[in-house]
Order: C-alpha cells, then sequence, then structure tokens
C-alpha cells in the first residue's frame, strides 16, 4: 500500500535486537538479525531497500552501544522513503551467565523521498509458496491473480507464475495497444522466476516450460475474455515433449494450442478448426476427441495449419513472441462486445481493465491418471454443504468449462482419483475457512498430484446466497452483518420470481430432461440465436435461447431470454455458470437434445419443436416442457424470512411500496412494507367496466354539472379502494397521489370512427360532441401538458372529489379501530401558487368531511418533486408541503429532456458508445438528477427541518440508487411490491457499507 503514495503514508515498525554483551562485537554481531529483517520486510514489496543500514551522515552502523546510547536520537536511512530511529538506551534485561544482556529497540517510519520518484511495478510472481501479492490487492491484480497469490502464501499445490497488473491494461489501450515502457523487461524477470521454481525453461524442446495466459478482472467476469492454454508449443518442442512425455500427449496438447492461439490471438474463427477435427473424426469413426490416436493427431495438426496458411496467418514459431502476442490479446479483450455488453448488463463500472495472469502449465490430458475439473465448495444452486462440481479425465480444463464434453460428478472422483479427491476435499474446506464464502475451485490432476488453479467466490443463485449466508453465520464462521454484505439484491430478486404453479399438471408434456444447472421455471417461445432473443425481449416478449452449447458471444441472448436449454456442456458450463450468475432458468447437457440452428428446429422426445413455438424448463428438475406451463407467485419464508430479519437490524432507510390496489398493499406487506409511499389512483379508474365509462362521461362533460354528476358515480369506487388499503397498512403510512396523467389517456384505443362509436354508447353524447371533445383534448406533447395538479386546478371538483373519497375512507376504517396515516399528494407541482392552490383545496374539502362525520383523522399535505424547478424553489415549496416524495421518473424525463416513450430509439446507441453507462430511467443519474434531488432536500429541510423526503420512482428498487438515496439522508425509497425485499437488502447495505 505505501508503494503508491510514500509522500502522504508513514508507518511505524517496531522490533527488538538482543545483545548479548554490550560492546562493540555484540553490536556488530546483532547486524544479521537486522539484515533478516529487512529482508523480510523487502519480501512485502512495499519499499525497495538499500543493502544495510546507514546513519544520516553516511557511516556505517556505529558498531558500539555507547555510542548508541549518546546519541539523543540517531535516524538511519534504510532507503528512499524509509529511515530507522532508534532510543538512546539499553534495554536491561536478565543475565546469562557473566554476560550483559541487552535490547535496542529500533522503530521504522516511511518518509518523504522527493529525490528518488516511486517505479511503477507492473508485475507480480507467485510460487513455491512465495508471493509479491495477496488476496487484499484484486483491484490491482484482478481477482484471480490475486487469489493465486493467497493460495501460494497458505501454502496450496500452485504452479509458479506471474501476474502483469490492471494498471497495465489501462496503459496499454492508452498506448495504442503496445505494453509501456519496462513491461516486457519486468515479464521477462517473471518468466524467469517461473523458470526457477518449475526448473523447465521456455522453448527447451529436452524440458520444455508450457505456459497459460488467462484474464482475470477485479470482478469475476465468467468467460467474457481471453485464455490461451499450452502456449510455448512449436515444431521442435512438440517432438521433444513427445520424446519425453508420449506421442499423443504431446500432439493433442500442439491441437489445443493451435487451435485456441489461432481464435484468440490471430483472429481465425474456431468453427475452422473444429470443422476439420470434426471431419477426421467421422474418417477415422470414433465420437470423441480423446478417442484419436497419436498417428491421427499428427495429421490434425497439419491440418491446423493449413487453416492457418488458407488464413493468411502465419503461426509464431518462437516462444516469447508467442508470449508477448497472447498477453497482448488478453489485454484487447477487456474491450470485446462480449466483454462490454457483460459489463453493461451487470453494471460494473470503474475498473481499470484486466490483469494478465502468465502461469505454468500443468496437465491434466496427460492419461487415466490426470484430469481437471472445476468444483464448488458448496452447491450453488442450493446452498447445501456438499462439495459440487464436475471433473473429466485425461482432459484440459477448457473441455469442462466451454461444455464441449459432458464430465462426470466430482464424487465420482473419489473412485477414478482417490488421493487427488482427498486432497482436493482437503483444499476445499480451507479454502472455505480461510475466504469465509463459498469458493469456485478450478483444478488440474497431472500424473495423480493436485494442482489448484484458481479459487474466488462463487456464483450461486439466490436461494443457494441466502442458505449459504445463513449456515455460515449459524456454523460460527461469519457474523450477521457479513451475512448481509455477501448476499447480493439479485439473489434475493431470484427468490422472487414465479415458480411452476403445479409440477404434477404437467408431466404428459415433458419432452425430456437435461441437467439442472440454474434453478427456477422459465415459459418462453423458442429461439435459436441471441439477435433474435435481443428482439423479442425489446418487443417485450419471452423466450427460451436454445443452443447445442453457449459461448461467450451468446451472454446478449442469454440475458435476453427467460431461460436456456442446450444439449452439451455439463453444471459448471459457461451457459450453467452464468445463468446461475443472473438467476436465469438453465438445462444443460441435454443428450437427446437435436438443435437445427440454420432451418430453426429442435428435435427432442419425437417432439420437433420450430422458432416461436412455446417451451417451458423447470431448472430445479432439469425438464423440459413442451408449451406453456402455468406459474404461481412467490413467498417469503424459511432461510429468506430469517435473512431478512438480519437485514432489517442494519438498514436506516424505511422501504414502503407504490400499490394502486387492497391486493398490492397486502402482497407488499407481506414482503416486508413499512407503508406505501405512492398510490397511483388513476390506476383505479380501469377496474371495472363501470368505473371507466364513470371517467369517461366525466371527460365528455360539457359543464361542470355534468362533469360533476359523473365524479359522484366515481366517488364510491374510490372510497372502496382506500378503505381497502388503509386496512392492508394498519399502523403505516400511506401516500396517495391525486390525479396525474392526460385525460386522453381515457379514452378508448382504435381508429377514430370506432372511438367516437364507443364514447358515443358510453356517455350518451352524440357523436359530433364526441368529435369536438376529442379535439379539444389532443396534445402535441401530452407529457408535458394538460396533467398533474394542472387538472385538479382547471376543474377543482376533480381533486375535491378525490380527497373527500380519500379522508372518507380513512374515517371509516379509523372508527374499525385500525391506525390510518394518509398522506395527500400534489403530482407535478412546478410553483409555489399550484401547492397553494390545491393545499386550500384540500383542506376546505377535508374540513366539510369531518363536519359530516362528526370524526377527524389526522393527514399531511405534501407534493412530488418531478419538475427540475420545484427541486431548485424547494425552499420556498417547503413552506406549504409537509413531505416531498421525489417521482424520479419525471424529473430524469425533464432533466435530460428524454421522451420515455421514444428513448428506446437512441438509447440502445448511446448505451452501446458509451455515451450513457446505464439506461437512467432505470439507475439514477447521481451527477445530473441526483445533484437536483440533494440541493431539493438541503434547501426543503432548511425552511422544514422535519421534512419527510422519499423517492417513489422505479429508481427506489435499484440497489446502486438506494445507496445514494441513503448517502444523501433520504427517510425512505418506494419502489413495486415485489422488490421490497430487494430494497430492504440494498438499503442495509448502504448502512454498512457508508
Amino acid at each position: 500500500r505505501e508503494r503508491r503514495r510514500p509522500r502522504s503514508r508513514s508507518f511505524p515498525l517496531e522490533f527488538t535486537l538482543p545483545m548479548a554483551t554490550a560492546n562493540a562485537s555484540a553490536v556488530m554481531a546483532a547486524r544479521p538479525a537486522v539484515d533478516a529483517l529487512r529482508r523480510k520486510v523487502r519480501a512485502l514489496k512495499t519499499l525497495p531497500f538499500t543493502k544495510c543500514f546507514r546513519l544520516r551522515n553516511g557511516t556505517d552502523l556505529v558498531p558500539s552501544v555507547r555510542a548508541i546510547s549518546d546519541a539523543s536520537r540517531a535516524s538511519l536511512p534504510i532507503s528512499r522513503g524509509l529511515t530507522v530511529d532508534h532510543p538512546a538506551k539499553l534495554v536491561q534485561a536478565p543475565r546469562a551467565s557473566n554476560a550483559r544482556v541487552g535490547a535496542v529497540r529500533v522503530v521504522a517510519r516511511a518518509i518523504a523521498a522527493p529525490e528518488a520518484p516511486a517505479v511503477t511495478k507492473r508485475v507480480f510472481t507467485f510460487g513455491d509458496g512465495q508471493a509479491d501479492g495477496d488476496a487484499s490487492m484484486k483491484t490491482l491484480l484482478g481477482g484471480k491473480g490475486a487469489n493465486l497469490a493467497e493460495m501460494n502464501r497458505i501454502g496450496l499445490s500452485v504452479p509458479a507464475g506471474f501476474t502483469v497488473t490492471t494498471e497495465t491494461c489501462a496503459a496499454f489501450h492508452e498506448n495504442g495497444g503496445e505494453l509501456p515502457a519496462g513491461c516486457w523487461d519486468e515479464m521477462l524477470e517473471g518468466l524467469a522466476f517461473v523458470e526457477k521454481c518449475m526448473g523447465k525453461k521456455l522453448g527447451d524442446a529436452s524440458d520444455p516450460l508450457l505456459l497459460s495466459v488467462r484474464s482475470g478482472a477485479a470482478v469475476s467476469m465468467p468467460g467474457m475474455m481471453d485464455t490461451v492454454l499450452n502456449l510455448g508449443l512449436n515444431d521442435d518442442v512438440a517432438e521433444g515433449l513427445a520424446a519425453k512425455a508420449g506421442e499423443k500427449f504431446a500432439f493433442d496438447s500442439y491441437r489445443r494450442f493451435l487451435d485456441m492461439y489461432g481464435d484468440v490471438v490471430m483472429g481465425i474463427e474456431h468453427h475452422l478448426f473444429e470443422h476439420q477435427i470434426d471431419s477426421l473424426k467421422k474418417e477415422v469413426g470414433v465420437a470423441q476427441d480423446n478417442e484419436l490416436t497419436a498417428e491421427h493427431l499428427r495429421e490434425l495438426v497439419k491440418r491446423y495449419k493449413k487453416v492457418y496458411e488458407a488464413e493468411g496467418k502465419m503461426f509464431p514459431q518462437e516462444p516469447l513472441e508467442q508470449m508477448r502476442l497472447a498477453a497482448n490479446a488478453v489485454f484487447d479483450s477487456w474491450n470485446s462486445d462480449r466483454a462490454k455488453k457483460y459489463m453493461a448488463i451487470n453494471q460494473i463500472t470503474g475498473l481499470k481493465g484486466t490483469a494478465v495472469n502468465i502461469q505454468a502449465m500443468v496437465f491434466g490430458n496427460m492419461g487415466e491418471t490426470s484430469g481437471t475439473g472445476v468444483c464448488f465448495t458448496r452447491n450453488p444452486s442450493t446452498g447445501e454443504n456438499l462439495l459440487y462440481g464436475e471433473y473429466l479425465v485425461n482432459a484440459q480444463g477448457e473441455d469442462v468449462v466451454a461444455g464441449i464434453r459432458t464430465p462426470e460428478d466430482i464424487l465420482t472422483m473419489k473412485t477414478a482419483l482417490p488421493q487427488a479427491y482427498e486432497d482436493l476435499v482437503r483444499n476445499t474446506q480451507l479454502l472455505e475457512k480461510h475466504y469465509k464464502d463459498m469458493q469456485d475451485i478450478e483444478f488440474t490432476v497431472q500424473e495423480g498430484k493436485l494442482y489448484m488453479l484458481q479459487t474466488r467466490s462463487g456464483k450461486r443463485t439466490g436461494a443457494g446466497a441466502v442458505k449459504i449466508a445463513v449456515d455460515l453465520v449459524e456454523d460460527g464462521m461469519i457474523d450477521r452483518q457479513r451475512a448481509v454484505q455477501i448476499v447480493e439484491p439479485t439473489h434475493v430478486d431470484q427468490l422472487l420470481h414465479p415458480q411452476f404453479k403445479d409440477e404434477s399438471a404437467y408431466a404428459a408434456d415433458v419432452i425430456g430432461v437435461g441437467l439442472p444447472a440454474s434453478p427456477g421455471a422459465a415459459v418462453g417461445q423458442v429461439v435459436f440465436d441471441t439477435e433474435t432473443a435481443e428482439e423479442l425481449n425489446s418487443q417485450g416478449k419471452k423466450c427460451i435461447l436454445v443452443r447445442v452449447e453457449t459461448s461467450p458471444e451468446d451472454v446478449g441472448g442469454m440475458n435476453a431470454a427467460e431461460g436456456i436449454l442446450t444439449a452439451r456442456g455439463g453444471m459448471t458450463s459457461h451457459a450453467a455458470v452464468v445463468a446461475r450468475g443472473w438467476g436465469k432458468t438453465c438445462v444443460s447437457g441435454c443428450s437427446e437434445l437435436v438443435v437445427d440452428e440454420e432451418n430453426r428446429w429442435l428435435s427432442l422426445g419425437g417432439v420437433k419443436l420450430h422458432e416461436g413455438d412455446w417451451l417451458s424448463l423447470n431448472g430445479t428438475t432439469g425438464e423440459v416442457i413442451r408449451g406453456q406451463v402455468e406459474l404461481a407467485p412467490p413467498a417469503i419464508s424459511g432461510d429468506l424470512d430469517k435473512f431478512m430479519t438480519w437485514v432489517d437490524e442494519f438498514r436506516r432507510l424505511k422501504v414502503l411500496a407504490n400499490a394502486d390496489t387492497p391486493e398490492d398493499a397486502k402482497t407488499a406487506r407481506d414482503n416486508g412494507a413499512e407503508g406505501i409511499g405512492l398510490v397511483r389512483t388513476e390506476h383505479m379508474f380501469f377496474g371495472t367496466g363501470e368505473r371507466i365509462m364513470a371517467v369517461r362521461r366525466m371527460i365528455m362533460a360539457a359543464d361542470t354539472a355534468t362533469r360533476e354528476a359523473a365524479l359522484t358515480d366515481l366517488l364510491p369506487y374510490q372510497r372502496e379502494d382506500f378503505e381497502g388499503i388503509f386496512r392492508a397498512m394498519d399502523g403505516c403510512p400511506v401516500t396517495i397521489r391525486l390525479l396525474d396523467p392526460p385525460l386522453h389517456e381515457f379514452l378508448p384505443d382504435g381508429d377514430l370512427d370506432e372511438i367516437v362509436a364507443m364514447l358515443s354508447a358510453d356517455t350518451g353524447a352524440d357523436e359530433h360532441e364526441v368529435v369536438e371533445r376529442i379535439e379539444k383534448l389532443a396534445e402535441i406533447n401530452p407529457m408535458l401538458g394538460f396533467r398533474g395538479c394542472r387538472l385538479a386546478i382547471t376543474y377543482p371538483e376533480i381533486g375535491r372529489m378525490q380527497v373527500r373519497a380519500i379522508l372518507e375512507a380513512a374515517v371509516a376504517v379509523q372508527a374499525e379501530g385500525k391506525v390510518v396515516i394518509p398522506d395527500i399528494m400534489v403530482p407535478l407541482v412546478g410553483t409555489l401558487e399550484e401547492l397553494r392552490d390545491q393545499t386550500a383545496m384540500i383542506r376546505e374539502t377535508a374540513k366539510a368531511v369531518f363536519e359530516e362525520k362528526g370524526a377527524e383523522v389526522a393527514y399531511r399535505i405534501g407534493t412530488m418533486i418531478e419538475i427540475p424547478r420545484a427541486a431548485l424553489m424547494s425552499d420556498q415549496i417547503a413552506t406549504e408541503a409537509e413531505f416531498f416524495s421525489f417521482g424520479t421518473n419525471d424529473l430524469t424525463q425533464m432533466t435530460f429532456g428524454y421522451s420515455r416513450d421514444d428513448v428506446s430509439k437512441f438509447l440502445p446507441t448511446y448505451l452501446e458508445r458509451g455515451i450513457l453507462k446505464h439506461d437512467p430511467f432505470q439507475v439514477l443519474d447521481q451527477a445530473g438528477v441526483g445533484q437536483l434531488i440533494e440541493t431539493s432536500v438541503q434547501r426543503g429541510r432548511a425552511t422544514r427541518p422535519e421534512l419527510k423526503v422519499g423517492i417513489c420512482g422505479e429508481h427506489g428498487g435499484d440497489p446502486s440508487s438506494v445507496d445514494f438515496f441513503h448517502r444523501k439522508d433520504l427517510d425512505y425509497v418506494s419502489c413495486s411490491p415485489f422488490r421490497v425485499p430487494i430494497a430492504r437488502l440494498a438499503a442495509a447495505q448502504a448502512a454498512l457499507n457508508n
């Protein structure tokens, strides 16, 4: 940590030098202890130390206790930025024989050293139980590099390697795709370290060192960036490796390298190599890659080289050039379309780039005593405390994660590779205890010896995340605070997704069963590619993405789909890992599934389905079901219920719900809402045919009397709904917004003749009057037109009816013994005068209602801050308003000048080109809209310190936005009923993180 900022930091470092006697020779005898300390501190790689301690006057460490004692305080510069001070005294200690025994206490501290600027360290090595880095350095070394260093430090068997930092990736792109000065030299030094640890040299045909080159950002992004294995092979090395380790192994490794290097580094399409191996397998009559003989593999290497030639590419035979180009390719993959899309989907921002991890290869494809696999320390789908994963004998790692072969369950490894399995179990337990979280581990067994290649916190489903957190607390491994921090809001969101209503009901329609790779229920139309999935999703349609196997290029389609079905791949394949991380239902490895992606059909269980046909997936059982299976809403219970009580211990923000009906209010209360932050009264008008007809009569009314008559018909409906909501929210506040949308939204859809005829029948008006009224309601820009408080100011009878319905319902429910807390909210206020007008109307109506009923109910009047002018004038508006609720949907619309209805025409381009990082209607624009909110809160509370402030837009359920609202001291957030648990968790995490 000190390496980057020697000027601004200092740290104490105390140690004691034992003295056998108080004479000059004793001090000199202590020098080895000083040197040993210096070496230990140097190993921390915080500051480079010089070879010996020297006084500031340039002389060596004085070999005399008297000289030390006489100095009031001697200061010894160890290097630039560090000095050693030691007090002027000997510490007396018990005698031993006839010798005086004493000690000198030495204190080190960092100081500024402007004469020697810090050099950026770009390469961090690990191996033989030593490592430059550790688990705390994920920002610099990426998650993979930091954890490789940490595994070395705790004594696991990890092949030696080195990590090129994420800062280097940023510099690489700033430098036009070239490594920064000095970096290559550091990489060569790192390679020399690896060669020394492994006892092999890169390019040595007699005993070659082969390397893997992998990506690794600070945030896990499975499969989104590139990997190269078996680097260092060329024609000579392959022959040497064949002589040492067997011809089949050598040429299997070589053909893999040619394929991967061509795809990742040289830009040759992977399917060209796939075509060659598939053709060869057909020619020789084998089904699996590992059935090819050494002779076949030699032939395949020749064919792969011809692919290079056909594409006009030259395969580099020089291993160092291979390493340089491979590292560049991994850095380049940081800006790949799939990586950028994954980051956009997961709202990953602020990273410098990916690290590059270059590591000695160990081989799982050296025969039946070798293998490779991926495992989790607990079941990532259910959270069960049982080793979970898969492995393949005689294979390399990409075979497992890419889904090329369907692997074996990890538990069978106990029989196939018993010693390696025993070591694996011991290591997984150690890693989970060390990191205090479920781990996702990659490993290789080479001729019976286990090597650990990676560990990271494992992706998990919502159910798995909550159970793991609860179990870790109950096992005493973590506390409740840590449990709340390791469960993501998206995990809770997954638990609130629907499940199948009755699994026995669809038994006759099951057409196949695959591996239950990611649980849940998914129903959608069959699609076969990413583009179609994204297109259907943009139209609001649900789809199931069906593939032979997924690749990182499918990330957009996987995100757009409700579920994923693959013919190949296991429980730890790319599709499975990504689907679990996103809470997408996935059934993988459905071996009987036949997919014709070109002609757009699939066949399974004797049933042929075409693109657009309906399909259902049960990700918990692996069942594939023809047609649309009925879904049922979820409920909070079991571990989730317990976990959510822990969540509520830590949050400050209250969480309310947006609910428009008694049914919605009950759902919100069941999900933990502490009130209702928004009742949209206009939604009540669509409840029944009688209601909408009354609304249309009100709209078509030519005079006040006719309008009031229609409103009198509406009053009982509104009052009944409010009574139901107040009962459901007994003891909690209910914020009710007066009518907001333009009146034309209540007119029927269709062509003009149909609309006129329908309105004439509904209202009794003749068609000429209807046409005239429609023309008067027409607006050029309705979202900025005749809506909000402008309606009730122009037609006060509308506002009076709604206020009467609210307060009559409140009086009635209060008489039942319930606690009713109504807040009446005036929408779309832009001036103080608008709010004064509406406040006067509300208080006048309330007085009349209370006099009629002979009872009163306490209520508050507030406003929605949706117009930028209102935010800026909040000090004035707070003289009338008792609460503010930020309508962030409209506030975003008016701040950006983007129409919510039309933004889809350009927003995808803005996001793709980086003009916007997020959709501002989903993730709050903290710099612009957020600044208006902050200003409004400050000014409003300057006028009215007790002002209640909250937010009721879509952003109330977005975790990053909730964090902002917490930091800006809002009182509550309000979101849809099913997002209430998500907001509760986000609010707790905001409190803990801030």
